[in-house]
């Protein structure tokens, strides 16, 4: 899972056009929203959306979910891990 980790990474920096991070900048469980993580907002979690249907082939079907799949490095990857 520490490939899909670091592979993940590297998507949001290109997808969100993060030039001024590198994947190792990104905490595994560090928050990816809010004040205290990476800063994404809302328009971020669309573009994650986007990225996991492009990817990856996941849709996500409750949108409520998203809050808690798009935690953290280590959330994400589960999630998608638990969809293979």
């Amino acid at each position: 899972m520490s490939e899909l980790k670091e592979n993940l990474k590297a998507q949001i920096i290109e997808q969100l056009n993060l030039e001024d991070l590198t994947p190792s900048d990104i905490k595994n469980e560090a928050p990816l929203f809010g004040d205290e993580g990476l800063g994404l907002d809302s328009i971020d979690a669309l573009e994650f959306i986007v990225l996991l249907d492009v990817n990856y082939g996941i849709k996500i079907s409750d949108p409520s979910d998203a809050r808690e799949i798009f935690h953290s490095i280590d959330s994400l990857a589960s999630f998608i891990e638990s969809q293979k």
